[in-house]
């Protein structure tokens, strides 16, 4: 058995992260705090390139990051493969408290330059959502209505006062 590096470890099996393989970590870090509620939780450089993860401050237990990789040319173990992005459809989303704080959020990004689509009314149970796209062109959902958060305390009674 391997010794451990960290001394604290999940009570049972939790989902944690999604990862992205980047062209250019500095623009997404940036990109994610300016846009986004999400913070730096950690930043690291090795011999095979760079990683950051971002979070929400709010998450630590469970929590759920945003990976970002950016490997060094001559170290990408996946070298000769295109960089993958979530779109048109596959896309990172994030349920917002109020249909403002949807358009808020597409106001910045229509001056950031990145509103791939603007504040739109869908069919239930989409409900009210705008797209933003980082600058390695994933898909970014904000929404209003939406349900997953309340269908999660519901199922799972989970709850923001938890």
């Amino acid at each position: 058995m391997t010794d451990p590096i960290y001394n604290l470890h999940p009570g049972e099996a939790r989902w944690t992260h999604i990862a992205l393989r980047v062209p250019d970590i500095d623009a997404m870090v940036d990109w994610y705090e300016r846009l986004t509620p999400m913070r730096l939780l950690d930043r690291r450089e090795d011999e095979t390139g760079f990683g950051a993860w971002l979070g929400m401050p709010d998450m630590a237990d469970p929590p759920f990051v945003l990976v970002l990789a950016q490997f060094f040319p001559d170290k990408d173990p996946f070298a000769g493969a295109e960089l993958a992005t979530l779109a048109p459809f596959a896309h990172l989303g994030m349920e917002m408290p109020t249909q403002a704080d949807v358009d808020e959020v597409a106001e910045r990004g229509k001056e950031a330059g990145c509103l791939a689509m603007p504040p739109t009314m869908m069919p239930p149970p989409i409900g009210y959502i705008c797209m933003l796209r980082d600058p390695a062109g994933n898909m970014v959902e904000f929404s209003w209505d939406q349900g997953v958060f309340a269908t999660a305390v519901e199922r799972w009674g989970a709850s923001e006062e938890d």
